[in-house]
């Protein structure tokens, strides 16, 4: 743990130190590499709380309770417990902490938010779930150049957060490919994010999706390769199923996985309510695997622009009659429901019958339309 503090960089995400209330019991999920870990360390420092990773092999045999009973017997007031979703039995271990030790933290990180609804023992009660979402480009601004600009959404507000010089929109070109994780500065961003997404592969979905294959994992690899290169972000289920050998229960049931751990991003019709779908468009979960996978260059911008609202606070889906608009975004704000059309595409892209359109390669906002770096300010 010490080496681990010591290895924190002295300029951190925001999201990290703008969160300033935790509770004593949490579960902070999120993509890997975005900063979970220090996310704890950096909580960590003011109190005597000792970090392990359930992933660690001399853990291997012992029991989750046990270990962290031993901890609490120590003298230390809490425990942070790194990818809890390799810890035999977890969520009973949980659950027992919790109500055995009520005056200890528990602070419990992993990828993927599957680990509340596949935990049993009511964890849902006892650990309020935080989620650590993809770097903003306002975050990507900061961790570059030191200067924290404020919060704006440009479907609400009409004030510029920071003027959009050509060092800012350069930033923002580099930001669209390599800096949605803060590990961008580091070197190697194509291959650290392909190490991501084979280990979220093959570390990851084995534990939530029951009884999967080799023939599986070759069909999400097929997934991820059509996806990157196609115009139109859809899967033929039918196909899909024909072609592989497995029933649309199952089809379904990869998806949906896929999407939780954060391969995937699946954009429903506006009001649909089916419980297994497809999605009417199926993009990336992280816009940066394109450039990487050297995908479609419109839908890399469609992807980025779901995952700018979505990661803060809005409903995407997609708009029904597609000669209105391309998305649909919803929230509420202070109580007062709100719902806008988006369409997408580049400096000279008309708005059709849509609230905003979202225009790339442009500087300033003008009338309803915005332009895409602005999306990045929000958060």
């Amino acid at each position: 743990m010490r080496r681990r503090l010591d290895s924190i960089p002295v300029r951190i995400r925001p999201f990290t130190y703008e969160t300033v209330s935790l509770p004593r019991a949490f579960l902070l999920t999120g993509p890997r590499g975005v900063g979970k870990t220090t996310f704890l360390l950096h909580h960590s420092k003011a109190q005597k709380i000792l970090y392990f990773s359930a992933d660690n092999p001399t853990l291997a045999g012992e029991p989750l309770y046990e270990t962290i009973k031993s901890i609490f017997l120590a003298g230390f007031s809490g425990v942070i417990i790194d990818e809890v979703h390799f810890a035999r039995d977890w969520s009973l271990h949980l659950k027992a902490l919790f109500d055995d030790f009520p005056a200890h933290s528990l602070w419990v990180s992993d990828s993927s938010a599957l680990v509340l609804r596949s935990g049993i023992g009511d964890l849902s009660r006892r650990f309020v779930p935080i989620r650590m979402p993809l770097l903003s480009f306002r975050e990507f601004l900061f961790l570059k150049t030191g200067t924290l600009h404020p919060a704006t959404d440009p479907f609400i507000e009409t004030k510029l957060p920071v003027q959009p010089t050509p060092e800012i929109l350069a930033a923002f070109r580099e930001y669209r490919n390599t800096g949605t994780r803060p590990f961008f500065d580091e070197g190697n961003f194509e291959e650290r994010m392909l190490a991501v997404l084979d280990k979220t592969l093959y570390a990851d979905i084995p534990f939530f999706l029951p009884n999967v294959t080799d023939g599986n994992l070759r069909l999400m690899k097929a997934i991820i390769g059509t996806l990157a290169g196609v115009a139109i972000p859809r899967l033929q289920v039918r196909s899909l199923c024909a072609d592989w050998g497995i029933g649309a229960e199952k089809l379904y049931q990869i998806l949906n996985v896929m999407e939780s751990v954060g391969i995937l991003r699946i954009i429903r019709i506006e009001n649909d309510t089916k419980a297994k779908t497809a999605g009417e468009k199926l993009f990336f979960s992280d816009p940066a695997f394109y450039p990487v996978l050297r995908g479609n260059v419109g839908t890399a911008r469609e992807a980025l622009i779901a995952a700018l609202c979505a990661e803060t606070g809005w409903l995407v889906e997609a708009v029904r009659n597609e000669a209105e608009g391309d998305f649909v975004i919803s929230r509420n704000a202070g109580g007062v429901p709100l719902q806008f059309k988006l369409e997408v595409g580049g400096a000279s892209k008309k708005i059709k019958s849509a609230d905003f359109v979202i225009r790339d390669d442009i500087d300033l906002p003008g009338g309803n339309a915005i332009p895409l770096w602005l999306l990045g300010m929000i958060r």
